[in-house]
């Protein structure tokens, strides 16, 4: 493998590829952006081409892009196209969780005329980019114990949150898909329940996304200055009516420059850290636990302090478990993609147009 040198993970049809070719579009499909790729595999390797990214609100489904990237490319024919989408993949069919797209693999074979399309979900096409992704594609926040080995864990706060696990058969890894994001949030103290009923005003249910999504940064900076009555930084405040709110906030606590900000980052990072506990804690995921999507590689400099790590380790009786486990960011923003391609080339799993 290329990267992660204590995974192997299980490609359905790698070791019977051969000695043929094969071009497969990959891609990403999330609530923000649409990640695509032209890949070439062969039995030992599997390699981008061509790449281009694309705004997702400003199309009106994923057939108008991957049509468009057809025609920016002309000069290759995938015989294969796998996505990665952010929702639950039945059937070849996704709803996207947060956009109004619904993607369907035969709708796609029939505007693209490739007859096979692979649907998964994007954090288990995040599990298959570790394929693809080198020692540098990853941060490393606590070592653990190097030789634990066992199940990992994947969670990914960006646009929306999503959760994944990679079971581990004595031999590979295997990722799989899950949509605990969408969890209820749980609360510990009197003020987790303040939050917790600040935001049960937004939202029917107050999800772990609902606080450790990207939107959640900005909700919890308003919680901040509705109900705990801190006062809000006017510049700031002009600043965030151009640009995205959370982004602002995560910023300006990273930069030490507004204490509203430096309080509700850290009370996002103590709730990022202790749902990181509960996923390492339900897969029992000794062999690590990976931190992707857009937001980590972003506030690496809060999550190197302390107090994310003491955040973690808060689990009552599990801590010796806990300790053993390797925490990593996946610093690559296209690891979802790559995942798309490398499971594209190496899987014969697909949803055929009739």
């Amino acid at each position: 493998m290329a990267g992660y040198s204590k995974i192997s993970l299980y490609f359905p049809d790698k070791l019977s590829f051969g000695d043929k070719k094969t071009i497969v579009l990959g891609g990403d499909a999330g609530g923000t952006k649409v990640n695509l790729a032209i890949f070439e595999a062969t039995a030992s390797r599997v390699n981008i081409v061509k790449c281009s990214t694309y705004h997702s609100s400003q199309y009106p489904s994923i057939n108008h892009i991957l049509q468009q990237f057809l025609k920016e490319h002309p000069d290759f024919l995938p015989e294969k196209i796998c996505l990665g989408a952010a929702g639950p993949v039945f059937d070849g069919r996704v709803e996207v969780t947060n956009l109004p797209w619904h993607i369907d693999a035969n709708e796609i074979a029939a505007a693209t005329g490739i007859s096979q399309v692979i649907l998964l979900n994007d954090l288990e096409a995040t599990a298959y980019g570790i394929a693809g992704l080198e020692e540098k594609d990853f941060s490393l926040l606590s070592e653990g114990d190097v030789d634990a080995g066992g199940n990992m864990a994947i969670l990914s706060p960006g646009t929306g949150l999503g959760e994944a696990g990679l079971f581990w058969d004595g031999l590979s890894h295997h990722p799989f898909a899950t949509e605990g994001g969408h969890c209820d949030f749980s609360c510990r103290s009197a003020a987790d329940l303040e939050l917790h009923d600040y935001m049960l005003k937004k939202y029917k249910v107050v999800s772990w996304e609902s606080i450790i999504a990207g939107p959640g940064i900005y909700s919890i900076y308003q919680f901040l200055c509705e109900v705990k009555k801190l006062k809000a930084n006017p510049a700031l405040a002009e600043k965030m009516k151009n640009a995205d709110p959370s982004a602002v906030v995560s910023e300006a606590a990273i930069q030490e420059a507004d204490p509203v900000c430096v309080e509700a980052m850290r009370i996002f990072v103590r709730n990022l850290a202790r749902e990181c506990c509960n996923l390492i804690l339900k897969m029992k995921s000794t062999g690590g636990l990976l931190l992707a999507g857009g937001i980590p590689p972003k506030i690496l400099p809060l999550l190197r302090e302390p107090w994310f790590y003491e955040n973690l380790l808060d689990c009552d009786r599990m801590q010796d478990l806990v300790k053993k486990v390797s925490v990593k960011v996946i610093l690559n923003d296209k690891a979802p993609m790559i995942g798309a391609g490398w499971y594209g080339a190496y899987s014969s799993k697909t949803m055929v147009h009739q």
